[in-house]
């Protein structure tokens, strides 16, 4: 009779599901993403970005240069102008990379993390069963007080101790891993202090030149070039005002700069009124903002008097060439000039400018194009006059340390005489209009800064040089000290005391290892001079008493 079996068929197992393409890339990615191998390449990407902004001048930092950029560079500067050269920081590009590289860090560093901590809270793992395959072997008596006193002995010497029965096992290094940790954590602040600094910081740049009547006050239309961050309103800065009351310069012979200090005075409703002295290397600290002197210069006092009779007083600044000997050009322009005052009309036709070449010591001789040295021993003012319509009143935006050459290529504007002047000297040009050097007053150029993230951006760096240290000289080692039962089989002792077996071994590449073991076993052993030894003799081969493992 044959027996059907009746129960029903055990369902199979349902097919695992595979995932979806775009769900295995995403997976793939992000693993390739936070591995250590992309974030190094990924913070050598952000170095060499950062070349473009060391080698070319930056808006937020010299604007002048900037544009003395496009003047000498007219086919390549509008070029690296669009790919943000002249901005590197603030850049698309350049911000794509550093907040990959800050996601980059962070999946790397947070399995990291959490694998050190539990690693931390582990306890040294069992003694190998084996230890003479160990790196470092070796046998001792066993002390009087038994694994007890090993232990005493290794807690000294700050190693994570844990006792089993007849062994001792001893861990020691951590430092290398929370250095890394710590190195690649600071990564990670530097980036949000950038960030911090870029979104609410801001900057701005402003020539200064001597005198109450030239005082200017922390708004953003009284600065030449200002930058302020996402987050940051105009209404948002800080409300003070600055005044150049005197500066002072010391050179040594050569030419070469020695001392700068400039000295101003500082009110408004959030600073006190008072006096205050700074220099390049001392920035001068608001409570919401720094002043940095960047440059200094002069300003040639120049007083035109027209054919009715009116003067006007130009102290505009003079740009420096670049030379050592302070060489300054620039532009006073009097578009007011020969105003009728029966009428009150003015010609545009006889509107006055000056071009001008400064020099603060001139030669003796011709050509009176190079100053000698940068102090005032012997100025001087070289004046180009040109008489016409200057194009002020049309509205477009120009330079007011250089002529509009558009007026003077329509003829508009033409020259009338050139001549130089020393200090006090007058010029009476062709119409009975007189110029007149009077002196010179002393302009600063300043960059007025507010970066909140400075102070994370400084700790930051600390840190990381202090995790830097830890990960390169931290050495993660392990110890193991087992007590063998008296038996003469394993050499033990006739008198029936027992031995002790030791073992190490480096989790790192660490040459000094095997001193450092001899160290201990000598100090188990209770030989301190012998641990000294070892410690001083890299070729000791253990302490007396000691028999070495030739595994």
């Amino acid at each position: 009779m044959t027996v059907v079996d009746e129960r029903p068929e055990a369902e199979a197992p349902a097919p695992r599901r595979r995932p979806s393409r775009l769900l295995a890339l995403l997976r793939n990615s992000w693993r390739q993403l936070t591995s250590m191998r992309t974030a190094l390449i990924l913070l050598f990407l952000l170095a060499i970005a950062a070349i473009p902004g060391s080698v070319l001048p930056q808006r937020g930092i010299s604007p002048e240069k900037v544009n003395q950029y496009f003047v000498d560079h007219p086919d390549w500067a509008p070029r690296l102008d669009r790919i943000g050269a002249f901005e590197v920081f603030g850049s698309v590009w350049f911000s794509a990379i550093y907040l990959l590289l800050f996601t980059s860090l962070i999946g790397c560093i947070t399995p990291r993390l959490r694998d050190h901590v539990r690693a931390l809270r582990s306890r040294p793992p069992v003694a190998p069963k084996r230890m003479a395959r160990l790196p470092q072997h070796t046998t001792l008596p066993a002390p009087a007080g038994g694994v007890d006193a090993v232990a005493e002995v290794l807690r000294k010497r700050r190693w994570r101790v844990e006792v089993r029965g007849n062994e001792v096992s001893a861990e020691k290094g951590y430092l290398k891993e929370t250095g890394n940790l710590l190195f690649h954590t600071s990564l990670i602040a530097v980036l949000i202090g950038v960030a911090l600094g870029s979104w609410y910081g801001w900057s701005g740049n402003r020539l200064l030149v001597a005198g109450a009547d030239n005082a200017f006050c922390n708004t953003r239309q009284q600065y030449a070039e200002a930058k302020l961050g996402p987050r940051v309103d105009t209404a948002d800065l800080p409300r003070f005002c600055l005044r150049l009351d005197d500066f002072q310069a010391r050179f040594l012979p050569s030419g070469q700069p020695e001392f700068f200090n400039a000295r101003v005075t500082v009110d408004g409703p959030d600073e006190p009124t008072r006096s205050a002295d700074f220099s390049v290397n001392s920035p001068l600290r608001l409570a919401d903002a720094s002043v940095y002197l960047l440059g200094h210069g002069y300003a040639p006092v120049i007083r035109y008097t027209d054919r009715y009779g009116n003067s006007q007083v130009s102290d505009e600044p003079f740009l420096t060439t670049g030379d050592m000997g302070l060489t300054s050009e620039g532009l006073a322009a009097f578009p007011d000039a020969n105003v009728d005052p029966a009428t009150g009309k003015r010609v545009p036709g006889e509107q006055m400018a000056f071009t001008g070449i400064y020099l603060p010591t001139a030669p003796q001789q011709p050509p009176f194009v190079r100053s000698e040295y940068p102090t005032e021993r012997n100025p001087a003012l070289n004046l180009v006059a040109y008489r016409g319509n200057l194009g002020m009143d049309a509205g477009i935006p120009g330079s007011v340390y250089q002529l509009d050459q558009r007026q003077v290529r329509a003829g508009k504007v033409k020259e009338v005489g050139s001549k130089l002047l020393r200090k006090g000297e007058k010029w009476t040009l062709d119409d009975g209009t007189t110029v007149e050097f009077l002196g010179t007053e002393r302009y600063v150029t300043l960059s007025v800064r507010h970066d909140p993230g400075s102070t994370p951006l400084l700790v930051s760096c600390g840190v990381l040089l202090v995790g830097l240290m830890g990960s390169l000289f931290g050495r993660r080692r392990r110890v193991w000290f087992r007590v063998l039962p008296a038996d003469p089989g394993n050499g033990s002792p006739t008198d029936g005391s027992s031995l002790m077996e030791a073992g190490g071994l480096p989790r790192t590449d660490y040459p000094g290892f095997a001193d450092e073991f001899a160290q201990l076993v000598a100090a188990v052993n209770g030989d301190e001079r012998a641990a000294e030894r070892a410690g001083a003799d890299t070729g000791t081969g253990g302490p007396a008493g000691v028999r070495e493992g030739t595994e």
